[in-house]
């Protein structure tokens, strides 16, 4: 027997986004004179000193340097799936990823191995960097693909690295992003509610449509394309011919990253990359216990490939998603890769 879990929606190769709060410095100087008229030029008037201008982390030259380094040595820790050095350039949701990605990697085809080895360049660039942030986002698009990306660099041992990349769907363009006078994108706490959901609810709104169908929290997302695959994994979960001899269930999980990055729209409300994870559950029935094992598949047997009565794999994932002040938050963009399997 073979687990019943279908394969997550495997994006292209990946890429970042930046926020910043401005700081206003305001100090009120007063001078009294001895005069009776208190109206005298000069008396009583108030100075302000002046403020500095904001500062994002990253120079638009120091994003683009962080991402031409991305692009060295990712490719060059693909060519030989080099876990420490993809390391010194990666960290976040989008390394767990890729780690899954080097575990899981004698396990498919010899067409997708090449191309996953090819080296890759990101084109029409777009930097974003917010003020008071430690992060900046990028919005790029990767080698021949015609998906747009939206990066997000964070600092991690003192230096940028890519903590995630999350794809639109072909031609469908990543939503705008505000700048400011400065040019500076804004950040927004993740906390912060913006119609029915915060940004930092997001991951366990979507990990629920796996789960429930969307019964609980996920029931407060739009429906988009996205909304409706994830649900059909719940209503899927028990079809098919798996379903004669073993059950199948989804369960929300703990993102192994959970930092959250959100900016501001034009038009007010928010972008949001965000980390979800599920885990999904194939048991074989009661008539079967004792007398039969489930066979892990190719990728499965990677971590444990004892056939047993029970196999859980988890699922780590990270996602974009558009929140406004008037309707529910649309999830657009959704990546995922099973890191584990017990």
């Amino acid at each position: 027997m073979t687990s019943s879990h279908r394969a997550a929606h495997t994006p292209p190769p990946r890429r970042t986004v930046l926020l910043s709060i401005s700081v206003l410095v305001t100090a009120a100087l007063s001078a009294c004179s001895a005069g009776a008229d208190s109206g005298a030029e000069g008396s009583n008037q108030a100075r302000a000193v002046a403020s500095p201008s904001p500062k994002g982390a990253a120079t638009p030259q120091e994003a683009a340097k962080a991402l031409d380094t991305y692009e060295d040595v990712n490719s060059k820790a693909n060519a030989v799936q080099d876990t420490e050095l993809l390391g010194t350039v990666e960290a976040g949701q989008v390394h767990e990823q890729s780690l899954a990605d080097y575990k899981q990697f004698k396990t498919w085809t010899k067409a997708d191995q090449k191309e996953y080895e090819q080296p890759f360049a990101y084109g029409s660039r777009k930097y974003y960097t917010p003020a008071e942030q430690s992060w900046f986002a990028v919005k790029a698009t990767s080698g021949a693909s015609k998906s747009e990306a939206l990066l997000i660099f964070d600092k991690d041992d003192g230096r940028f690295k890519m903590v995630a990349a999350v794809y639109a769907e072909e031609n469908t363009a990543i939503p705008e992003i505000a700048v400011d006078r400065h040019g500076l994108a804004t950040a927004v706490t993740p906390s912060t509610r913006v119609g029915t959901l915060a940004p930092s609810q997001l991951g366990a709104a979507l990990a629920d449509l796996f789960e429930t169908g969307g019964r609980k929290l996920g029931s407060q997302l739009a429906t988009t394309q996205v909304t409706k695959e994830s649900v059909k994994y719940y209503t899927d979960r028990n079809k098919g011919k798996n379903s004669n001899w073993a059950t199948t269930a989804y369960f929300s999980a703990e993102p192994a990253h959970s930092k959250v990055y959100a900016l501001r729209m034009p038009n007010g409300g928010i972008l949001a990359v965000f980390p979800t994870a599920h885990t999904s559950e194939v048991l074989l029935k009661p008539p079967y216990m004792g007398n039969h094992q489930i066979n892990p598949s190719k990728a499965e047997a990677v971590y444990n490939s004892t056939p047993r009565a029970i196999i859980t794999d988890e699922h780590q994932g990270q996602a974009l998603a558009t929140l406004t002040p008037s309707g529910n938050p649309s999830v657009i963009a959704r990546e995922y890769r099973m890191v584990d399997s017990r």
